[in-house]
């Protein structure tokens, strides 16, 4: 399934919703809910194998603890070829939240969001808005493994790792 950029926000629940932080919560603001996950049943077979572990739970998770669980997460199969997860940089208390698709090779390799290419037009953009990616941005993807062949995501991968993003 191949989802258009304004759908995968949509499905992420980042758009076209613009919000001071400290309202109400993205569920609340949307009239149906942002993401809504379809399971086989279980006597079809499976071209991949079932995830190991489901249900994420992060509420009350501080950073390192939360980077521990991103790290060990396998709520999809994009962890099976990942180097490493990658849940995002930046400062922690910011104003500005950026969300990329997902971790391309040299992010897999880094272990941060926006490296190479990309990460440089990304640092011109905020240096031209008197940003930086360490001062009032965080810099995030809406998935934290690698896709393979830097596909774009697909939305149980994205909902998989929703939680995360939303801490």
């Amino acid at each position: 399934m191949s989802l258009s950029r304004e759908q995968m926000l949509i499905e992420m629940g980042l758009g076209p919703i613009w919000r001071v932080r400290g309202q109400e919560s993205l569920n609340q603001v949307c009239e149906k809910p942002v993401v809504e996950i379809v399971t086989k049943p279980a006597s079809q077979p499976s071209d991949k194998p079932a995830p190991l572990t489901a249900n994420v739970s992060v509420d009350g998770l501080d950073w390192p603890d939360l980077s521990k669980q991103v790290a060990e997460c396998r709520a999809c199969t994009l962890c099976q070829q990942r180097k490493q997860a990658v849940l995002g940089v930046g400062d922690r208390q910011a104003d500005w939240l950026f969300v990329g698709e997902g971790p391309g090779a040299e992010e897999d390799v880094q272990g941060e969001p926006f490296v190479g290419q990309a990460g440089k037009l990304l640092d011109n953009m905020l240096a031209a808005l008197d940003l930086k990616r360490d001062n009032k941005v965080y810099i995030a993807n809406a998935v934290k493994c690698r896709p393979p062949g830097n596909r774009t995501p697909e939305a149980a991968e994205m909902a998989a790792c929703r939680p995360y993003l939303e801490r």
